[in-house]
């Protein structure tokens, strides 16, 4: 993803732009599969934790960005592309790797609807498979 189009994705979904989130946006745009907060401080020397941290919880509040959970390294963050910060029409079912413990995208297929019983009110939600991956399995 290019400097403009991250431009455009923070402006879409009402987010201020200064240099961090944008580094932040570029590094999680940059890996095809979510990103660990130290897999995100690894990529970003120049931020340091409690600044992508707070980068984060941006995102989330302005939903840019998924939060997955479920992995042995806790929280995964991958840039959400919907064209708004209103409607997620690009949620996902992840799928978690037992062996190697990364967790990938299945982005082709969308998280399955669920009628919740009268009183509830969802905010979110998070589908992952757990398993071993295609390269750990050798059935590549």
């Amino acid at each position: 993803m290019e400097y403009s189009e991250i431009l455009s994705l923070l402006g879409r979904h009402g987010v201020r732009v200064t240099p961090n989130r944008v580094l932040v946006a570029m590094a999680l745009a940059e890996e095809k599969r979510p990103l660990s907060m130290t897999e995100l401080e690894d990529r970003i020397e120049t931020v340091d934790k409690s600044g992508i941290f707070r980068t984060l919880e941006i995102f989330k509040e302005h939903h840019l960005v998924h939060a997955i959970e479920g992995s042995s390294e806790g929280t995964r963050y991958e840039l959400c592309l919907s064209e708004d910060d209103e409607n997620d029409d690009d949620a996902h079912v992840h799928f978690y790797c037992e062996k190697c413990h990364k967790t990938f995208c299945l982005k082709d297929m969308p998280i399955p609807k669920v009628t919740l019983p009268n009183g509830y009110e969802a905010t979110g939600s998070s589908y992952v498979i757990k398993g071993t991956c295609p390269e750990c399995s050798g059935k590549r």
